[in-house]
Protein backbone atom coordinates (compact mmCIF):
# COMPACT_ATOMS: atom_id res chain seq x y z
CA UNK A 1 0.00 0.00 0.00
CA UNK A 2 0.82 3.22 -0.97
CA UNK A 3 0.59 6.14 1.65
CA UNK A 4 1.92 10.06 0.79
CA UNK A 5 3.30 11.89 3.36
CA UNK A 6 3.43 15.45 4.53
CA UNK A 7 4.45 17.28 7.52
CA UNK A 8 4.70 20.66 8.76
CA UNK A 9 7.51 21.89 10.80
CA UNK A 10 8.65 24.96 12.97
CA UNK A 11 10.72 26.81 10.10
CA UNK A 12 13.72 25.04 8.02
CA UNK A 13 15.51 22.50 10.18
CA UNK A 14 12.91 22.84 13.43
CA UNK A 15 11.00 20.38 15.01
CA UNK A 16 7.64 18.60 13.40
CA UNK A 17 4.71 19.86 14.43
CA UNK A 18 1.81 17.81 12.76
CA UNK A 19 2.19 14.81 10.64
CA UNK A 20 -0.54 13.11 7.67
CA UNK A 21 -0.25 9.98 5.34
CA UNK A 22 -2.92 9.40 3.40
CA UNK A 23 -3.80 6.27 1.33
CA UNK A 24 -3.65 5.90 -2.69
CA UNK A 25 -7.08 3.99 -2.22
CA UNK A 26 -8.79 6.42 -0.21
CA UNK A 27 -8.96 4.65 2.81
CA UNK A 28 -8.27 5.54 6.53
CA UNK A 29 -6.17 8.67 6.86
CA UNK A 30 -3.35 9.23 9.66
CA UNK A 31 -2.96 12.63 11.48
CA UNK A 32 -1.47 13.90 14.01
CA UNK A 33 -0.19 17.10 15.76
CA UNK A 34 2.97 17.45 17.85
CA UNK A 35 3.21 19.71 20.75
CA UNK A 36 5.53 21.83 20.02
CA UNK A 37 7.88 23.16 22.89
CA UNK A 38 10.13 25.49 21.05
CA UNK A 39 9.21 29.33 20.09
CA UNK A 40 7.12 29.11 16.72
CA UNK A 41 8.65 30.22 13.87
CA UNK A 42 7.17 33.69 12.95
CA UNK A 43 6.47 31.84 9.15
CA UNK A 44 4.37 28.90 11.13
CA UNK A 45 2.61 31.44 13.30
CA UNK A 46 0.49 33.09 10.49
CA UNK A 47 0.71 29.83 8.11
CA UNK A 48 0.91 26.73 9.95
CA UNK A 49 -0.33 26.84 13.53
CA UNK A 50 -3.91 28.47 12.83
CA UNK A 51 -4.71 25.52 10.44
CA UNK A 52 -3.79 22.30 12.13
CA UNK A 53 -7.52 21.24 13.17
CA UNK A 54 -8.53 22.29 9.80
CA UNK A 55 -9.77 18.52 9.45
CA UNK A 56 -12.61 16.40 9.49
CA UNK A 57 -14.00 15.67 13.20
CA UNK A 58 -12.79 12.22 13.61
CA UNK A 59 -8.95 13.36 12.90
CA UNK A 60 -8.41 15.98 15.29
CA UNK A 61 -6.81 15.19 18.59
CA UNK A 62 -5.01 17.76 20.86
CA UNK A 63 -1.52 18.32 20.49
CA UNK A 64 0.80 15.07 22.26
CA UNK A 65 3.65 14.52 23.03
CA UNK A 66 6.23 12.68 20.08
CA UNK A 67 6.22 9.39 22.04
CA UNK A 68 2.60 9.20 22.35
CA UNK A 69 2.56 10.49 18.00
CA UNK A 70 4.92 7.50 17.88
CA UNK A 71 3.29 4.84 19.67
CA UNK A 72 0.02 6.09 17.62
CA UNK A 73 1.80 5.69 14.16
CA UNK A 74 3.41 2.22 15.33
CA UNK A 75 -0.30 1.08 16.15
CA UNK A 76 -1.81 2.49 13.02
CA UNK A 77 0.74 0.71 11.10
CA UNK A 78 0.78 -2.53 12.42
CA UNK A 79 -1.76 -3.64 10.42
CA UNK A 80 -0.02 -3.68 6.86
CA UNK A 81 2.27 -6.17 5.89
CA UNK A 82 4.75 -3.67 4.19
CA UNK A 83 4.22 0.33 3.25
CA UNK A 84 5.45 2.56 0.87
CA UNK A 85 5.88 6.12 2.12
CA UNK A 86 5.98 8.99 -0.82
CA UNK A 87 6.69 12.44 -0.23
CA UNK A 88 7.92 15.41 -2.37
CA UNK A 89 10.49 17.08 0.12
CA UNK A 90 13.42 15.46 1.46
CA UNK A 91 12.63 16.80 5.70
CA UNK A 92 9.05 15.19 5.43
CA UNK A 93 10.66 11.66 4.94
CA UNK A 94 13.54 12.40 7.46
CA UNK A 95 11.07 14.18 10.32
CA UNK A 96 9.19 10.82 9.65
CA UNK A 97 11.77 8.85 10.60
CA UNK A 98 13.08 10.77 13.40
CA UNK A 99 9.81 10.26 15.11
CA UNK A 100 9.95 6.58 14.63
CA UNK A 101 13.07 6.95 16.93
CA UNK A 102 12.07 6.83 20.88
CA UNK A 103 15.86 6.32 22.36
CA UNK A 104 19.21 6.00 21.69
CA UNK A 105 18.92 2.36 19.97
CA UNK A 106 15.08 2.19 20.11
CA UNK A 107 12.34 2.63 18.04
CA UNK A 108 8.82 2.01 18.15
CA UNK A 109 7.95 -1.29 15.83
CA UNK A 110 6.60 -0.71 12.28
CA UNK A 111 6.16 -3.21 9.11
CA UNK A 112 8.77 -2.98 6.53
CA UNK A 113 8.87 0.68 5.02
CA UNK A 114 10.34 2.29 1.76
CA UNK A 115 10.43 5.57 0.71
CA UNK A 116 10.13 6.93 -2.70
CA UNK A 117 10.77 11.01 -3.21
CA UNK A 118 9.22 12.84 -5.70
CA UNK A 119 10.98 16.28 -7.48
CA UNK A 120 7.84 17.42 -8.94
CA UNK A 121 9.09 20.61 -10.98
CA UNK A 122 6.09 23.23 -11.11
CA UNK A 123 4.20 21.65 -8.64
CA UNK A 124 3.26 22.88 -4.61
CA UNK A 125 1.54 20.87 -2.58
CA UNK A 126 0.25 23.71 -0.40
CA UNK A 127 -0.72 25.79 -3.88
CA UNK A 128 -3.19 23.15 -4.93
CA UNK A 129 -4.14 22.01 -1.59
CA UNK A 130 -7.67 22.94 0.00
CA UNK A 131 -5.72 24.26 3.04
CA UNK A 132 -2.52 25.40 2.13
CA UNK A 133 -0.23 24.53 4.78
CA UNK A 134 -2.18 21.40 7.08
CA UNK A 135 -0.32 18.59 6.80
CA UNK A 136 -3.43 16.34 5.90
CA UNK A 137 -4.59 18.46 3.10
CA UNK A 138 -1.19 19.15 1.90
CA UNK A 139 -0.98 15.39 1.49
CA UNK A 140 -4.06 15.10 0.02
CA UNK A 141 -3.15 17.28 -2.53
CA UNK A 142 0.39 15.66 -3.22
CA UNK A 143 -2.07 11.85 -3.53
CA UNK A 144 -4.32 13.73 -6.31
CA UNK A 145 -1.40 14.92 -8.03
CA UNK A 146 0.88 11.99 -8.58
CA UNK A 147 -2.16 9.34 -8.83
CA UNK A 148 -3.12 12.08 -11.71
CA UNK A 149 0.31 11.91 -13.13
CA UNK A 150 -0.28 7.93 -13.65
CA UNK A 151 -3.46 8.15 -15.42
Amino acid sequence: MRYFLDCEYNGFGGGLISLALVPEDGGEEFYAVVTCTEPLHEWVQRNVQPYLDHVPVGLQHPAQDPLEVAAHLSSWLSGFPDVEIVADWPEDIALFCRLLMTGPGQMVAVPALTFRLWKLPGFSTARNSTVPHNALHDARSLRDHLLGLEH
